[in-house]
């Protein structure tokens, strides 16, 4: 697992309070019931102050999978 995606499963499982939570680049909204609209917007805030970066609306509405949420991280961590 590389290391964004296990610190992605970190916060994806304090966020949805849900420890069995297992993440892959594919993993999507609707294969975990906890991930619904409003805890999207937790998710978002949780992962902009974990790396230290902001998203635009059209980033974040992009954003098909947990892969595409990773990509987006590593694009601003490499400004």
């Amino acid at each position: 697992m590389n290391n964004y995606l296990s610190e992605f499963e970190s916060l994806f499982r304090e966020v949805l309070e849900n420890e069995d939570i297992v993440l892959t680049n594919n993993t999507t909204a609707h294969d975990i019931d906890e991930w619904d609209s409003i805890n999207h917007i937790y998710l978002v805030v949780e992962i902009e102050k974990h790396f230290g970066i902001k998203f635009s609306s059209s980033e974040i509405l992009g954003w098909q999978n947990v892969g595409e949420m990773i990509d987006s991280v590593k694009a601003k961590k490499e400004l």
